[in-house]
């Protein structure tokens, strides 16, 4: 193999898991471009002992070998932020892969940066999101990198292929991977995502062995879960009182959002490339804290307010989910949305219960909620309900004009 014309790469920082496809990335970036190759592994709370990647780094000759535990910056600078603005995509996806890629991608230009590299290597698909999401930041970061994309570039187009050059480089690979996988699984501290092979049909329920992060709902206890959930400008701080750094607390929401059947989702997207997915997804935590957010701000928000940042949260959405971590449009929408969340404080009591977040209460010392506005008793003067009277007159003014023209032969 030799690499495309042009390139002439001394040194590249790779985005390594340390599993057989990015073990063979490893090797034939080496073998192709002849260059030296720097790892960098990630622990976001996928979940998996990473020194096996260090080592597997090693027995390739690496002398660079990165692995670091970014967990607290995950939660902390980009899956709050994201939350804060209560983000679904599409209506469903609470964009727990999206969110890790430009993290990872920052931190391998930061390292590209540090030991003089030359370029930056992921192992992303070229059918993908993840694809453009890595190069997005890449290039967003340090607009001059040069960044190689193995599955754009390699003859190993299947898993034949991929295989018989592992066995030529002496690439350990594990007997289950000799099979056809039943499906591909990403995960961190959010979420977890399954998707391919038995999956790819959307017309057949996923099995149960797809699902790694929670039990099913209907194995969930008889008993509900009551918990509260503090806030502080929008982020949550505590559990039952208890406070807690970003990814303890989100961890323990995962907990108990696991026990309770809690943050199950099938789903067919559209990708950013054009086409359709379907995706198992587990979002646990995730789930209970997007019902909590949602809950503290109802009575802390202004009503206009609310509904500006409502109205915005799908293209806030769709601006994640594309890649587009790093741009202006981002940055603007963030720094509106982080400003709402200035009097965002209070706690939230939930239940879990078999798969379902419900809110019992909220209270907060910046509470818009008025009970002597609201109530059906004497409000002793604090509404006067002949103000409504010009109100809805005024209001209607416009439909009146219209039904009267609309008689008279008009349009509409």
């Amino acid at each position: 193999m030799t690499p495309p014309e042009g390139k002439r790469i001394k040194k590249v920082v790779l985005a390594y898991s340390g599993g057989l496809d990015t073990s063979v990335i490893l090797r034939w970036l080496q073998t192709t471009y002849g260059c030296e190759v720097v790892t960098f592994t990630a622990d976001l709370g996928q979940g998996e002992e990473l020194e096996p990647a260090r080592k597997k780094a090693e027995m390739f000759g690496v002398k660079e070998i990165f692995v670091e535990d970014l967990r607290e910056t995950f939660v902390k600078d980009f899956v709050f932020p994201m939350f804060r603005a209560n983000t679904l995509y599409e209506g469903q996806y609470l964009l727990g892969t999206s969110i890790a890629r430009p993290l990872i991608a920052q931190r391998q230009i930061e390292i590209a940066e540090a030991v003089g590299a030359d370029a930056v290597a992921h192992g992303a698909t070229g059918k993908g999101n993840d694809q453009v999401r890595f190069e997005l930041a890449y290039y967003a970061l340090k607009p001059d990198i040069t960044v190689i994309a193995p599955w754009r570039e390699w003859d190993l187009t299947s898993r034949t292929r991929l295989l018989a050059f592992a066995e030529d480089n002496q690439i350990p690979v594990t007997k289950d991977k000799r099979g056809e996988a039943p499906f591909s699984v990403d995960a961190n501290l959010l979420h977890s995502s399954s998707e391919g092979k038995i999956l790819e049909d959307p017309a057949v329920p996923p099995e149960e062995l797809v699902f790694q992060r929670t039990i099913a709902p209907e194995d969930a206890p008889d008993v509900a879960t009551e918990i509260t959930v503090d806030f502080m400008s929008g982020d949550p701080v505590a559990i039952n009182g208890e406070a807690m750094s970003p990814a303890t607390l989100l961890t323990k929401l995962n907990e108990l959002g696991r026990a309770n059947g809690i943050g199950r989702l099938d789903l067919v997207e559209n990708r950013f490339v054009g086409m359709k997915s379907r995706g198992i997804y587990e979002t646990p935590g995730g789930t209970i804290l997007l019902t909590a957010h949602r809950s503290i701000e109802s009575i802390t928000l202004d009503r206009e307010a609310m509904h500006l940042k409502d109205s915005l949260m799908p293209r806030y959405a769709e601006i994640l989910y594309n890649g587009f971590w790093f741009s202006p449009e981002r940055r603007m929408l963030q720094a509106l949305i982080d400003t709402s969340q200035h009097s965002v404080s209070g706690r939230v009591r939930l239940k879990l219960y078999k798969g379902n977040v419900i809110c019992v209460g909220r209270e907060s010392p910046n509470s818009l909620y008025d009970t002597r506005v609201v109530t059906f008793e004497e409000d002793q003067g604090a509404y006067n309900q002949q103000d409504a009277q010009g109100f809805i007159k005024l209001n209607a003014l416009r439909l009146r004009l219209g039904a009267q023209i609309g008689r008279r032969g008009g349009s509409l």
